[in-house]
């Protein structure tokens, strides 16, 4: 769990407050040609970043522009945290599960907490966990908003790679499926209950997010 820099004065532009959470999301965004991505999230929210393992994910929050005190709850995060604690050369699969669960239940503090702007790193491929994830948003009193990161399935493989943690075959597999119905849900505009709705990919990934209220 990390907490953003802030972004400097004027860096980017605020708008209106965002709809209700039971408002039909905006259709995914473009990709923008250079610069980060930006998105305005104003009041008490949760932003869901979420596609394929190796999509991009930490790549686009490593270079995350917010506003002081947001909370950001990275897998990584937690994963490093761990093995840190283990002894040297314990394998991943060993304590994967411990990961996952310390994952989330830093994401449940952070979005019951009082941080006005919460960042949640999920693959999320699965329309059940992203239904969990808007109702914890509920229950925290959020404004939901979701960042698909659209990457085929084949460069979220070399994201994989490069970072030196390749997920087993089978549930990639799962992953990938899911991920399909999921991008063509948000292009027919079926996936409700956001607020907000974008996309991107791994190059957009590559210039970064701005966050702004």
């Amino acid at each position: 769990m990390t907490t953003a820099r802030a972004v400097p004065t004027g860096a980017v532009p605020t708008r209106d407050a965002a709809p209700t959470r039971d408002a039909a999301p905006a259709a995914p965004g473009p990709v923008p040609s250079d610069g980060p991505l930006v998105l305005s999230l104003p009041g008490r929210t949760l932003l869901l970043v979420a596609g394929l393992p190796g999509a991009g994910k930490s790549t686009l929050l490593a270079a995350l522009d917010a506003p002081a005190g947001t909370r950001v709850l990275d897998s990584g995060a937690a994963r490093a945290a761990l093995a840190a604690r283990l002894p040297a050369g314990t394998p991943y699969p060993a304590y994967r599960w411990l990961t996952h669960l310390a994952h989330r239940a830093s994401v449940v503090g952070a979005v019951l907490g009082r941080a006005e702007t919460v960042v949640v790193h999920l693959p999320a491929t699965a329309p059940r966990v992203r239904g969990a994830v808007r109702r914890l948003a509920r229950l925290g009193r959020r404004t939901p908003h979701l960042l698909w990161l659209d990457t085929p399935p084949e460069q979220a493989l070399d994201g994989q790679r490069a970072r030196g943690r390749v997920v087993r075959a089978r549930p990639f597999s799962v992953h990938a499926r899911r991920a399909e119905r999921t991008v063509t849900a948000l292009r027919a505009g079926a996936e409700t209950g956001w607020a907000s709705v974008r996309c991107t990919d791994r190059s957009g990934a590559r210039r970064g997010l701005a966050l702004a209220k």
